[in-house]
């Protein structure tokens, strides 16, 4: 295991949930840079997303490790 000293917060993955005011529905989404996909959820840039706007977001959390 890593020590917390020794890990670089500078990369971040992050997994969070979005509601769906018209489809009243979630959408789980994971990003390395969550400002710029939520961004882009925002303009309808996200085919899967696109037609489900407004969109509410509910939770986030990020990780150290990709594969947690």
């Amino acid at each position: 295991m890593v020590e917390t000293s020794d890990v670089s917060l500078t990369h971040r993955h992050y997994v969070y949930l979005l509601y769906s005011l018209r489809a009243k529905g979630f959408y789980i989404g994971f990003s390395s840079n969550l400002k710029v996909r939520l961004a882009g959820h925002a303009k309808g840039k996200v085919t899967a997303t696109k037609y489900r706007r407004p969109l509410k977001l509910i939770h986030y959390e990020y990780f150290i490790n990709e594969d947690d």
